[in-house]
Order: structure tokens, then sequence, then C-alpha cells
């Protein structure tokens, strides 16, 4: 065991009996192994997995991957059923909202009773809980029964003991994604101080963009298996990949060959395509967001340069740029918006429009039709990586919004610059200097 390694784990598995009746349960005491009455289901299957001291984790995962498994054999809540834990530190969790909480007792007094049970010290309890009280934010309500608390009330004080407990080891278990987002920066900037002074972090996160900002490493389980490890970004692109993969048809691969061209690219825009064809374009991402209730469907996309031939993914600063979007209508949409987003890699919106925004006047389109937008910006951005979205909202009574289809993170680019400025925009900005 190396001295930096704060956690590891070896070939770690876990597997529930799962019975039809209770009953059932005696019965198999008295079989053994002669008759199984139950099924087995594994919810970890030999996970190999390393931390190190002052490194930050995230777990990703559907539900039932097996992430709230692996933490609580982490913490020792939970017996593998196979393959070895090691651990170094005094360990401090949030499993879950509220527990290890006593309702019937107050804030104070489950402080108290949690500090004791990492084996904190009597007096070093007295010390630690100004701190507690400050940090939770929770007043008078502190010395109020926790029966009483609201979920983000849970929160504060389960994060404030937690934190305050001088843990070697720190382990979230989605208690983050409740409360408010000024608490949740609080929580967050306090975890950088926790991991700067050597902590080990795990937590467990449906919000990909936290595990980009904040993690070292990220881990990618599905099925009670580890499906990548590693760079935050990669893992984060696989974890969303994984949700909203779809296997590509017969139809849609008659239709990518029809329109490929000589050197295998797709010259052309889809615009009769019916099913997703943006996954065989060079500047696709494989990591984007998808939701919609897809009355209209984005199924194909260009990204061309002023010339009109189609550019892989790399431009020049001041560039005009040309993106065609193909869209078919599976149902009657009223009123559709067409709009366009682009982002940096930490997901700062730079620039946005839509066709309501510049009074495009659209009308109805009827179930089995094909429409095409087509996009111009100038580039007035410096060197970076950029994102964009597309999406198709239709437009109700009242200016409600439905979303058809919307695409985060469709498609990437990278913007190449002189390097005569910095910044993300390019504001063509001058100096005059004098002497007086």
């Amino acid at each position: 065991m190396l001295s930096d390694v704060a956690i590891s784990l070896g070939n770690v598995s876990k597997c529930y009996q799962t019975y039809k009746k209770p009953i059932h349960r005696i019965f198999q005491a008295f079989l053994g192994a002669q008759r199984k009455l139950y099924t087995e289901f594994w919810a970890l299957k030999g996970v190999d997995m390393e931390v190190h001291k002052g490194e930050t984790v995230g777990i990703l995962g559907k539900n039932g991957s097996g992430k709230s498994t692996l933490l609580q054999i982490i913490a020792g809540t939970l017996t593998p059923t196979g393959g070895t834990v090691d651990v170094h530190g005094r360990i401090s969790a949030i499993l879950e909202l509220g527990a290890g909480f006593n309702p019937e007792f107050t804030g104070v007094e489950n402080a108290r009773l949690n500090a004791a049970i990492v084996g904190v010290p009597s007096d070093e309890i007295d010390d630690r809980l100004p701190d507690i009280i400050e940090f939770s934010e929770l007043g008078d309500f502190i010395h109020q029964p926790v029966k009483t608390y609201s979920s983000g009330m849970y929160v504060r004080l389960a994060f404030s003991v937690a934190i305050n407990m001088q843990p070697e080891v720190l382990i979230i278990d989605e208690a983050l994604a409740v409360g408010d987002v000024r608490f949740q920066r609080k929580c967050f900037r306090k975890l950088e101080r926790l991991r700067n002074d050597g902590v080990s972090i795990l937590f467990v996160t449906h919000a990909t963009g936290s595990v980009i900002a904040h993690c070292d490493r990220a881990i990618f389980l599905d099925d009670g298996a580890v499906q990548a490890l590693g760079e935050p970004k990669i893992v984060v692109n696989r974890y969303l990949e994984s949700l909203f993969h779809q296997e590509r048809s017969p139809t849609q691969q008659q239709q990518r060959n029809a329109l490929n061209d000589g050197d295998g690219r797709m010259a052309e825009l889809a615009v009769r395509a019916v099913t997703d064809m943006c996954r065989q374009r060079p500047s696709y991402n494989a990591g984007e967001y998808r939701w919609g209730d897809r009355s209209a469907q984005i199924v194909d996309y260009l990204l061309l340069d002023d010339n009109g031939k189609e550019i892989s993914s790399i431009c020049k600063h001041g560039d005009t740029i040309q993106i065609r979007v193909a869209v078919y209508f599976s149902a009657q949409v009223p009123k559709p918006v067409f709009g366009l987003t682009v982002k940096t890699v930490d997901g700062t919106a730079v620039y946005g429009t839509n066709t309501l925004i510049q009074k495009t006047e659209i009308g109805t389109h009827e179930s089995g039709t094909h429409a095409v937008v087509f996009f111009t910006l100038t580039l007035n951005l410096l060197a970076a990586e950029y994102f964009a979205s597309l999406g198709v909202v239709g437009l109700k009574e009242g200016s409600a919004q439905v979303v058809h289809d919307r695409r985060y993170d469709l498609f990437q680019f990278k913007v190449e610059d002189d390097g005569d400025a910095i910044g993300l925009a390019n504001l063509e900005g001058s100096i005059r200097y004098e002497i007086t």
C-alpha cells in the first residue's frame, strides 16, 4: 500500500439475495446449499479503485448502478460479498438524507451524537459546535428537533457536522443536490479547502458540471461494474453517451450510406431524414445532453465555412460560418422557435439567438414535414474550445414553452487566432497614450 493512498478497493463485489416471500428466508436457513429459494442480485461486480490523499473523485451512474452501495462499503456500513477494502484515516460520511439523525433530538444533540460515533472526544465536540452552528446557518432551529426540519435544513446540518469532524476521508451521497444554490456554492468552497488540506473526497452526483469543475478524477458505474475511470470530462462524456445513446437502425444506416461522399463523410444535409444523422458529423459531441417530446426533431446539421465547405471542427478568429439544421416534424407544431447557443467548455454562454428574438415569422408545421434552418455567425471569439447547442420549442398561449428537442453541446468547434488579445471575445479595443 502506497503511503499516499487513502482508499484501496480490490475486486470488490456485493450480492443481495431477494426472496419472493419472507418465509422463504427461514426455509433457506434449513435447506442450506441444497436448494436456493432466492435470486441473486449483484449490486457491485469486481470494482478496483484507488483514491489518493487530497484527491476528489466524482461517482456517476444511473439509478441502481451501484453508486450508493459502493460508498456504503467504503464507509463501513455494508460488508462486501467479496474483495478487499482498505481505508486509511477517519471517515465522515453523508450517505443519505437524515441518515444517522434521531428525529426526536435537536440539531445540537444530533451533532454531538454523530461526533461521538466517529470517535471525537467530548471536549473537542464542544470546541467544534460553534463552527457547526455557524456553517449550517440554521439559527434557532439548531435547538429544535430535526423532525421539524425541511430537506434543505437536513442537508445543512448533515454537511456542517461532516466537514467539522476533521475527516481524512469525506463521503457525500447526492446530498448537495438538495438545498439552495448559494449554500451549494458555500459547500463547494469548503470542499476545496478540505482538499487543499489533504482530505480525500468522494461524492455521488448527477450534476456532471460539478464533476468536471471540482473533481480530479471520476468513475462511471453501470450495472455494478466500472465502465470508465479517469479524467472527469472523458468519464462524463462516457456517462452522458450511455444515457442518450441510440443504436443505429438499418434505415438510418441506409440513409448514411446514401449520403456519404468518396471519403466516407456526409457531404450534404440530410434534409429528408427522419432519424438522427448528427452522430456521423466530424464535429459531433458524443457527450451531448438531449431532451424533449420529439414532436420536432433535429435530425442533422452541417458546420460550413463561408465557401460552403464542411468544417471538421477548427475555425479561425473572424471567420464567418454557417450552421444548417434539418428538422423533422413527427406531429403538428404551431409556431416553432429554432434556437442556437454557443458556450465555453465550462458552460458559460457567450452567445445565443433564436427565431423569436430575430422576429422571424414561422407558421404551423404539419406532421411528416421537414424544415431547414440557417444560422450565420461571425466568430469574433478568441482562441478556445466551444460547444454549440441547438433547440426547437413550441409556443402556447401565454408564451408558455413546450420543449420539442433540445440538444445541449451537440457539437464542438475550436477557434484559433493570432494571440493578440485575451479572454473570450474580441472587442477590438485600442489603446491611446499621451504624455502630459
